[in-house]
């Protein structure tokens, strides 16, 4: 034998590993996307927040009114 012929139980153990890389690998790049939505929601919203408050509703004056 020259180990270049896998046996049965050697291919079904690496097909097994290699599915559960990719499942692992699949369920990361998942959480990343999930993870890049929320922060461009949060970004999104505070953007629009900070939009509708001008400072002279924050402060009750006009700007440049001291």
């Amino acid at each position: 034998m020259n180990g270049k012929h896998e046996t049965g139980q050697s291919k079904n153990s690496r097909e097994d590993r290699l599915r559960a890389a990719l499942r692992a690998n699949l369920a990361k790049r998942k959480a990343q996307a999930r993870a890049r939505t929320d922060q461009r929601a949060d970004a999104q919203t505070d953007m629009e927040h900070s939009q509708a408050e001008p400072d002279d509703q924050i402060t009750g004056k006009p700007e440049g009114d001291e």
